[in-house]
């Protein structure tokens, strides 16, 4: 962990108290009330105006700061949920995607008082009794927890994850809301992705905020990277077993500087090099050696340790890859790295991960689905048509809306894994960009022979 600092997706801490985020649901009902009462005067007036592309995505842009605007309100897990739904390229529209990732937010910690009371409920003593030193102002906060230092009887420097009371049992009503939200949002002219593939997308974000809320959970995973991650310049911190429990997590405090404030340093360009180098084979070789990946990869669960390593945060949202998904995106990929492209190859990898019907013939994916897809297909290439990538002048994703509706009608569903292995992908890209990193995307886990 690092000295307090506010950063992406991680608010410093306040120096007010305050009381835990609202979990009632008639409170949260009536935010999202109003969100829906926003949300179709603004599909009113945009029906209303000229029908251009412009006016459609500013429409959108409209339409997610609203949803970003009520889930901010929201906080806990709901303020999560935009986090992740910020990150599904090519599912939501690119204007509300864009709101969405607006999720910098500064969180008012947890007084005193509930500090003591949530460390009496899970160990049955304060913190005077269970560490030699316990800060009591915590120095990072975000939207399920808060982050306080502290120091063990031993003398090792720990960090200390303290969840906000009442996060768990707001997940069911949240995604009620945030589904009705997703409905309201597009009744109007921005189209949305089949039924089955919103089911999917919710369910699994319900699957994973379970599991970040279980600390235990997240004890097992940071233990399994520590124990199988085998890059010598990325340390995961090992947590403390006797202290951490459902809602309390002590693991290792590791030195260094998140990326905005490394950043303030005015690191050189070798430097802004070997870190994007270090990003980069972190996730090639998660998920194409490890095939677990951490799929919640935002600036704020890194460090940027002065000898030259990187510290891995927060290992709450992991997914295990299938052998399947991962031939499947090696083939895809591969297919388009290829000059000209196999289309068959590409064809029969959409099939095998599920995303068009087996119907579907190659004729048809031809002329109808691949028209629609090719801007992101190029976007996701172009990082691997050089031996060295400068990701500072990777442009964002382009796709028109007639582009969007077309690729909707032939998708008819999502496998388990995309959404995670997007997530981590493009907050990868993302992390890359803000960097300015040039990065040898030549590598030895997935792709054959060298890039077209």
């Amino acid at each position: 962990m690092a000295k307090p600092t506010r950063h992406q997706s991680l608010g410093q801490a306040d120096s007010s108290a305050a009381t835990s985020p609202r979990t009632g649901r008639l409170a949260r009902g009536a935010i999202a009330g109003i969100a829906v009462a926003r949300i179709g005067v603004a599909h009113a007036r945009f029906k209303t105006g000229q029908l251009s592309a412009d006016s459609h995505a500013e429409h959108e842009a409209r339409l997610g700061r609203i949803l970003f605007s009520a889930l901010n309100q929201l906080k806990g897990t709901a303020l999560k949920v935009s986090q992740l739904l910020s990150m599904e390229l090519g599912v939501l529209p690119e204007g509300v995607r864009r709101e969405l990732a607006q999720a910098l937010y500064r969180v008012t910690p947890l007084n005193r008082a509930l500090v003591l009371k949530l460390l009496r409920q899970e160990f049955g003593q304060g913190p005077s009794e269970l560490f030699e030193q316990f800060e009591p102002l915590a120095f990072a906060a975000a939207s399920l927890g808060q982050v306080h230092a502290a120091t063990l009887k031993t003398g090792e420097t720990v960090a200390v994850k303290l969840q906000y009371p009442g996060m768990s049992a707001s997940i069911s009503s949240d995604l009620s809301l945030i589904r009705l939200l997703l409905q309201r949002l597009f009744t109007g002219q921005v189209q949305l992705p089949s039924a089955q593939i919103v089911d999917r997308l919710m369910a699994e974000v319900a699957v994973k905020l379970a599991q970040e809320l279980d600390y235990q959970h997240e004890a097992a995973e940071l233990t399994w990277f520590c124990d199988h991650l085998s890059l010598p310049e990325l340390v995961v911190p090992r947590p403390v077993p006797t202290l951490s429990s459902q809602r309390v997590l002590t693991m290792q405090r590791l030195p260094g500087q998140h990326l905005n404030e490394w950043l303030q340093t005015a690191p050189g360009q070798s430097e802004r090099d070997h870190y994007g180098q270090l990003l980069f084979d972190s996730f090639m070789h998660c998920a194409f050696r490890l095939r677990k990946i951490q799929a919640d990869p935002h600036a704020g669960n890194f460090l940027f340790m002065s000898d030259g390593r990187l510290g891995l945060l927060d290992f709450g949202c992991t997914r295990t890859l299938s052998p399947v998904f991962c031939d499947a995106i090696t083939s895809a990929w591969s297919a388009i790295l290829s000059k000209p492209w196999q289309l068959e190859r590409l064809h029969q990898a959409y099939q095998a991960l599920g995303m068009v019907a087996p119907t579907l013939g190659l004729r048809a994916f031809e002329h109808e689905l691949l028209p629609a897809i090719a801007p992101l297909l190029r976007w996701q290439r172009q990082p691997f048509t050089t031996a060295i990538f400068d990701f500072g002048q990777h442009p964002a994703p382009q796709s028109s809306l007639q582009q969007q509706k077309q690729a909707v009608l032939h998708l008819q569903s999502l496998p388990e894994d995309l959404p995670y292995f997007d997530r981590a992908w493009i907050g990868l890209l993302q992390l890359l960009k803000q960097l300015g990193a040039r990065v040898r995307t030549t590598n030895p886990w997935i792709f054959e022979g060298k890039p077209a």
